[in-house]
């Protein structure tokens, strides 16, 4: 079908062109308003300026097309928009949940309150886009950028983010006011001059991630990850930072009067006149950190570790001030980690035990825990993705993360799965401190599935 046949029905009062071939079709500025164009192949086609208003485009292919045209609250679905050029789109409630936007061009496109669940936005150019109240919960938004345009930034203030893949982004001068980022991975993220005031980060993963001048008043940082993290000169004052893991993070000049960092891991941090006046760092670790010239004035420090600690006045905590560490005592630790995020065990066994600091992850295969059911069935590019997943929640519920990961076993049912298997697996750690791994062909696996992972990890 050409554009002038399908113009041509439309004008007399058809509207279901479903499956239509359209390839390099010009459509620029036609009005093709509650068109159901559900699985067409619109590849390369010239949607310029037109309206498709209320449109049904459910799994339809639009790669490397010019789609810069009225797509108000209509129904992208699991649409193939990879390279698509989005630009100033007016995208204003669309639905886009599980589309496939990698590489798109979104500078400057209006998606306030849009439907990006879920979405695959890898590389895609989010400059000076809308994002307000867009919905982008588990969308992955890896490597994308949405940062400066023209002096105006990425407006994704109160957009939901819930276990969204922003790693490596650009979000530099980003507004991610009030912003939920729960459980986000956020690792080597530039997030420069970015608002993130009142926004919810508990869990979130911004390891290596870089907060330099980063506005964080009101933010709830509760067991977030920012080992590595480049804090200097951050205010992080008031905010609950319990749990979370700094570990090897720049906190120079930062400040975090009265903050509380009740159990976090501050090991080999940088906190060099860091003012950490009236904070709580009850049981806190501070293994080798640099507290050189800081600030504990009305600090609490009860149970802390400095062992190995530079302290404010340059004297060193030697380990003989604390027995049980140095030996004299040696006590038996164990903890059961249990998480609705994981598929729950069916045997005499559980999800991970934690013992004297370090985890041992029982082997996990593509279960979803929402449904408790089977993931990628025959497809192991999903299964791996599940496994990996699931991996990633027992993790976080310990408070740890993949760069505390120092060993994993993978079990495959046919090896020549290793190479796709392997791509997928490397995502999750930084080549330079991946952990030891073992990969072996079995003859049969759980549920008879493709893949099963487990993996040890130390904790805090």
């Amino acid at each position: 079908m050409d554009e002038r046949e399908l113009l041509n029905r439309y004008s007399k009062g058809e509207r279901n062109f479903e499956g239509a071939e359209l390839s390099g079709a010009n459509l620029r500025g036609e009005d093709l308003t509650e068109i159901n164009l559900e699985g067409a192949d619109l590849t390369e086609a010239n949607l310029s300026e037109a309206k498709l208003t209320r449109a049904n485009l459910t799994r339809s292919r639009l790669s490397a097309a010019d789609v810069r045209c009225d797509l108000r609250q209509a129904i992208l679905t699991e649409a193939n928009l990879n390279n698509a050029d989005l630009g100033r789109a007016r995208l204003h409630g669309a639905d886009l949940s599980g589309a496939s936007l990698t590489g798109a061009h979104l500078t400057g496109a209006h998606l306030s309150d849009a439907n990006l669940r879920s979405a695959r936005l890898q590389n895609a150019d989010l400059d000076a886009a809308n994002l307000i109240g867009a919905d982008l919960s588990r969308a992955d938004l890896s490597a994308a950028t949405l940062t400066w345009y023209d002096q105006v930034v990425a407006n994704l203030s109160r957009a939901r983010l819930e276990e969204a893949d922003l790693s490596e982004t650009n979000l530099c001068g980003a507004n991610l006011m009030e912003a939920d980022l729960t459980r986000a991975k956020l690792s080597k993220a530039n997030l420069l001059d970015a608002n993130l005031c009142r926004a919810k980060l508990v869990g979130a993963d911004l390891s290596q991630a870089n907060l330099c001048n980063a506005k964080l008043l009101g933010a709830d940082f509760e067991g977030i990850k920012l080992q590595q993290g480049n804090l200097k000169g951050v205010n992080l004052a008031t905010l609950n930072l319990a749990g979370a893991n700094l570990n090897r993070a720049n906190l120079e000049d930062a400040i975090l009067r009265d903050a509380c960092l009740k159990g976090a891991n501050l090991r080999i941090a940088h906190l060099y006149r860091t003012n950490l006046m009236g904070a709580d760092l009850a049981g806190a670790n501070l293994i080798g950190a640099d507290l050189t010239e800081a600030n504990l004035y009305k600090a609490n420090i009860e149970d802390a570790i400095t062992i190995g600690a530079v302290l404010p006045d340059g004297e060193i905590d030697e380990i003989e001030n604390y027995p049980i560490l140095s030996g004299k005592v040696k006590p038996m630790t164990r903890q059961i980690i249990r998480t609705d995020r994981a598929p729950a065990p069916v045997g005499p066994y559980n999800q991970a035990v934690i013992v004297n600091g370090t985890m041992f992850v029982s082997g996990q295969i593509a279960i979803d825990p929402q449904t408790n059911q089977l993931v990628g069935t025959g497809d192991i590019c999903k299964q791996t993705e599940q496994v990996m997943a699931n991996l990633e929640a027992i993790l976080d519920e310990a408070k740890t993360s993949w760069s505390e990961v120092v060993k994993t076993t993978i079990f495959l049912k046919d090896m020549n799965d290793f190479a796709t298997v392997n791509e997928i697996y490397a995502k999750f750690f930084d080549p330079d401190n991946a952990p030891a791994r073992a990969c072996v062909e079995v003859a049969r696996l759980p549920k008879d599935v493709l893949v099963e992972i487990d993996c040890i990890a130390t904790v805090g």
